[in-house]
């Protein structure tokens, strides 16, 4: 992790600190931090695809099917058979790690549009699975009962205290993809986003870190969905079609495909966007998702993290021009 990281990762644990403290206080937007866990959720997700769009350059249409089998082996396992959430967790996760190395050794053999069909159509099997399945996932009706979170026998209730443990996680997330994009394998991952014919021809394992970022960007969204199904302590299939997986590539696109901290970012603006400001847009939401997926394409290759250091040198030569005033 660089000097601007750390400035960076300072920065944004104190504001998610304050957050709700300033929330709580104004009362037109004390709703905020129940969207702020929900965009914690999120960014658990928006990490895994960051690395392995941005970093890694692989195309992903199914992270919400992973997203989907995460909250439903939570849910199935604490509602159906009596498991301790936090064991059901993990289980969900290695679930999705293990169906992601199936499908990831064959499916990551393409390339481009040809690998984003394969995982679409993942995707898509998955959600009509979790809708046909009534006997285990509930159907169309979806499940209900779903126990909460509890931690040393205290339940996770009120909202601020889901808030604090889902961002702590988002954090423990952030710092372990820090460290890998610097490491010896985050150089790898890069190589095979530059050009993978010569980062294997340098003798860089391509197939094998290919399958292990897939795996886990797909363990990240399962342990997303855990947290997200005891949360809200119901499912239903709507929530993990692929409306969701063109949100979850449009938060990264975004925010930046290059950039953890714009992946945060484009999980944290497309979560207020769809809870609070685009809800008149209800009955042509994948209309306005499209066209933001196509101006963030067009106008924003970078993602907005690549406006920070602009405005920075901006806000740097002004003061450099006053101060010789």
């Amino acid at each position: 992790m660089n000097k601007k990281d750390r400035w960076a990762f300072v920065g944004m644990g104190l504001l998610i600190a304050v957050f709700p403290g300033v929330a709580l206080n104004v009362k037109c937007i004390s709703h905020y931090v129940d969207v702020m866990v929900f965009a914690g959720i999120f960014s658990l997700v928006s990490l895994g695809l960051c690395m392995l769009m941005g970093y890694a350059g692989q195309v992903s249409m199914a992270q919400a099917a992973f997203f989907g089998i995460g909250a439903y082996s939570s849910g199935i396992l604490t509602s159906r058979l009596g498991w301790n959430p936090w064991m059901a967790m993990p289980a969900g996760a290695g679930v999705a790690a293990l169906v992601a190395w199936i499908i990831g050794v064959p499916a990551l053999r393409l390339k481009g549009h040809y690998l984003a069909m394969a995982t679409l159509g993942f995707g898509v099997i998955v959600h009509i699975i979790l809708g046909e399945e009534v006997k285990w996932t509930g159907g169309p009706s979806g499940m209900v009962d779903i126990p909460g979170l509890q931690i040393a026998g205290w339940k996770l209730t009120s909202e601020v205290a889901w808030y604090y443990m889902i961002w702590s996680v988002v954090f423990m997330a952030l710092l372990f993809c820090l460290h890998v994009i610097y490491s010896r394998v985050g150089r790898g991952l890069r190589a095979i986003h530059e050009e993978e014919m010569a980062a294997e021809s340098m003798g860089v394992p391509t197939a094998c870190y290919k399958v292990q970022i897939f795996v886990f960007s797909a363990i990240l969204s399962a342990i997303a969905g855990s947290f997200y199904t005891h949360y809200v302590t119901c499912l239903n299939p709507g929530s993990f079609n692929l409306m969701w997986s063109i949100r979850f590539v449009l938060m990264v696109m975004v925010g930046g495909t290059q950039s953890l901290w714009g992946a945060i970012l484009g999980a944290v603006l497309l979560t207020f966007a769809g809870n609070e400001w685009l809800q008149i847009f209800s009955d042509f939401e994948i209309l306005v998702y499209g066209a933001m997926l196509l101006c963030a394409a067009l106008f924003l290759p970078g993602g907005l993290a690549s406006l920070v250091p602009k405005v920075i040198g901006v806000f740097r030569n002004s003061l450099t021009h006053l101060c010789k005033r």
